[in-house]
């Protein structure tokens, strides 16, 4: 049973680091946790793998005694997006992301009851910015939507939230600590933004309220994938409350 709200405070750094196997090819995701070894614990499938056959390997790595984030991001009719939810929680993930429209989460909860699958809420992608927002016929900035979409998620009785670091602190200040905060968009100290426009350091967003935090390409093409893990459990560690 994945651990719940209450246990919060028995996670240690190595559980905090949730590594993006954001790769197309499910032989060499299997190799890189190989290589990872003991020093993660947690990893994150995405759509690439997911549709490039990495479904049945989230059922793996759960066997395998790893936690998995299953980053799907659902959003459909009320009907599919339930029924979709329950077949994910066949597959022993811990977290399933849906998109934080009011029908698909009410949905998705319904969908993981009893599972002890946990649902996120996506509130705004790393990836956009206001002039995105705007641009897609959105009322609001990255800031507003974010806050109102959390308390959305709060009612509705969803498990945590998926946002940016630079919305950790201002989350808290909103939903408290009654819901997971997981956020991506986490950057070592030197590493290349990429396609992200709204990052942090690892240490910044564990400060700000992050529970756990997705890295993927820093670690996953460093040239010792072992190395770099540890790196950021250590800056965990060094701030962790």
């Amino acid at each position: 049973m994945p651990p719940g709200l209450s246990e919060r405070g028995s996670l240690t750094p190595r559980d905090r680091l949730i590594v993006a196997l954001d790769i197309p090819d499910v032989g060499v995701a299997r190799r890189l946790v190989e290589r990872f070894g003991g020093s993660a614990v947690f990893y994150k499938v995405g759509m690439e793998l997911a549709y490039g056959g990495g479904l049945p390997f989230v059922s793996e790595l759960a066997a395998g005694a790893k936690q998995v984030f299953l980053d799907l991001k659902l959003h459909d009719i009320p009907n599919t997006v339930e029924r979709a939810t329950a077949q994910a929680a066949k597959l022993g993930a811990r977290f399933l992301t849906i998109h934080a429209f009011p029908q698909s989460m009410r949905a998705a909860v319904a969908g993981a009851k009893g599972s002890g699958m946990q649902i996120l809420a996506v509130t705004v992608l790393t990836s956009y910015d206001d002039a995105d927002l705007f641009d897609a016929c959105y009322r609001f900035g990255v800031v507003e939507t974010v806050r109102r979409r959390a308390e959305q998620a709060h009612e509705l009785g969803v498990d945590g939230l998926v946002a940016s670091p630079a919305e950790a602190a201002m989350l808290r200040q909103a939903v408290g600590r009654a819901m997971l905060l997981v956020t991506p968009g986490v950057r070592p100290a030197g590493a290349a933004a990429g396609d992200q426009k709204r990052v942090a350091a690892p240490a910044e967003a564990i400060r700000n309220g992050a529970d756990f935090l997705v890295v993927g390409r820093p670690v996953t093409e460093a040239g010792d994938p072992r190395a770099a893990a540890e790196a950021i459990v250590a800056e965990i560690a060094s701030v962790q409350t």
